[in-house]
């Protein structure tokens, strides 16, 4: 391996398949997922699920969680799935720390809670992450939605992150897995990279391992990995491995379509299974779309200095998709009036804008909460240009999301040069480029 390494200038082996945490690719939607979820755990959110096909990254993405949660946040991580109700609480007790020799599950229970209350009171959060959740037991997963009923007067004691394959999709949907699907608060999906991601991660593993010179993998290559992989990562590492292998043995610098062939040849991969939607399925790519905003604007409206005080400012996440001009998700006229100010000044922005350009996302939320983001555009209005200020409204008639945006720019060079002269309280709500073409 060694001779490979220094064949091809690299420190490192690029494409191993064991989750390091130094070859995080954050394209492909990873990095905001990971700062979601950073986000949900620190805010009391629950239950938070993560799903994705057999090599996909969801390891690799627990690990980073691991890595990135603030220090006053305690994890516990549980590889084992097949652990029985009994199991799981013991396994919970033996990472905090709390005996469980001889106590009955009602006995565990409390002592759990009692701890948990213990660390609340010292400002410790506790997350579980349990890999591999679709294979639990049926028994076991309704431990997990008792053990998330664990909670003092104001906040939730333990939060509980799943990382499972689709199948667990298929459980949650069924009739008896229903109370325990409800109290699941965020979905998350790794979905395949694209085929026009796929070379940019190999190009940015390569540079992780110390490569330096011109992208070895031919455009030719790229694109037969990323059809052989069907884009999942793991895939995509074992080829571009094999395919390195098979450019060293032939003395060549360069790896084309016939290191491809050979790598595929030896791998030896199966079509990936096509599975029916279940009906929670919508329900997933719903989420995304409007994740958390019933809680950020609250929190970019505390962030606005009142008095003097520090608040932790939440990372960006993705925004939801607007509502066609055509059919809004809510009138203006049933808009408070600042907010139907911005939003029908985006109504007549929009069809105007130059695709390529760019705009600032400061944040997004539910209507329901319609005062704080009239207090939120008024404050605002101070500091920015009012008439730069916009409102976009998205999601169904019964859950309406707000969005507020700021600026057009003609590049996202600009955009960011732009953030960096906003007032510093909205700075901290860490807003972030978007093209135009997303709302379009």
């Amino acid at each position: 391996m060694s001779l490979y390494l220094e064949h091809f200038g690299l420190r490192e082996p690029p494409f191993r398949i064991t989750p390091h945490t130094d070859f995080f690719f954050t394209g492909a939607n990873r990095g905001p997922t990971l700062d979601a979820l950073i986000y949900a755990i620190t805010q009391d959110e629950g239950i938070v699920k993560v799903t994705g096909e057999v090599g996909s990254g969801k390891t690799m993405l627990c690990r980073m969680l691991l890595e990135r949660l603030p220090a006053d946040v305690e994890s516990l991580y549980l590889a084992n799935p097949s652990l029985s109700r009994s199991e799981i609480l013991g396994a919970i007790a033996d990472e905090l720390g709390i005996p469980a020799d001889g106590k009955t599950t009602h006995s565990m229970i409390r002592t759990l809670q009692d701890a948990l209350v213990e660390r609340y009171a010292a400002g410790k959060r506790v997350v579980i992450m349990i890999d591999e959740a679709h294979a639990m037991p049926a028994e076991s997963l309704e431990e997990i939605r008792l053990l998330s009923n664990l909670e003092s007067k104001a906040t939730k004691l333990l939060q509980i992150a799943l990382f499972a394959q689709p199948e667990l999709d298929e459980r949650l949907a069924a009739n008896d897995m229903r109370q325990l699907r409800e109290r699941i608060t965020q979905h998350f999906n790794l979905a395949p990279l694209k085929a026009g991601e796929v070379g940019n991660y190999i190009d940015f593993r390569l540079r992780a391992a110390g490569y330096h010179g011109p992208n070895p993998f031919t455009a030719r290559a790229v694109d037969m990995i990323a059809r052989i992989s069907e884009g999942l990562s793991r895939r995509i590492n074992i080829l571009a491995d094999k395919s390195l292998l098979a450019a060293y043995s032939s003395g060549s610098h360069q790896v084309d379509a016939a290191e491809v062939k050979t790598a595929a040849q030896d791998a030896r991969f199966a079509p990936i299974q096509q599975k029916t939607a279940s009906p929670f399925t919508p329900l997933l790519k719903l989420a995304i779309a409007v994740m958390m905003t019933a809680t950020l604007g609250a929190l970019a409206y505390a962030l606005w200095p009142r008095q003097a005080a520090t608040i932790a400012p939440p990372p960006a996440v993705a925004a939801p998709e607007p509502a066609t001009a055509s059919e809004p998700a809510i009138a203006l006229a049933d808009l408070p009036p600042l907010t139907a100010q911005h939003a029908a000044q985006f109504d007549a922005w929009l069809p105007g804008a130059a695709r390529e350009n760019y705009f600032i996302q400061l944040t997004s939320r539910s209507a329901a909460h319609g005062d704080d983001i009239e207090n939120f555009l008024a404050r605002a209005g101070k500091t920015l240009d009012p008439a730069s200020l916009r409102v976009y409204r998205s999601g169904s008639p019964e859950n309406v999301q707000i969005g507020i945006i700021f600026g057009d720019y003609p590049s996202r060079a600009t955009a960011w040069a732009a953030i960096r002269s906003l007032p510093e309280p909205i700075r901290r709500m860490r807003p972030y480029p978007r093209p135009v073409s997303t709302l379009q």
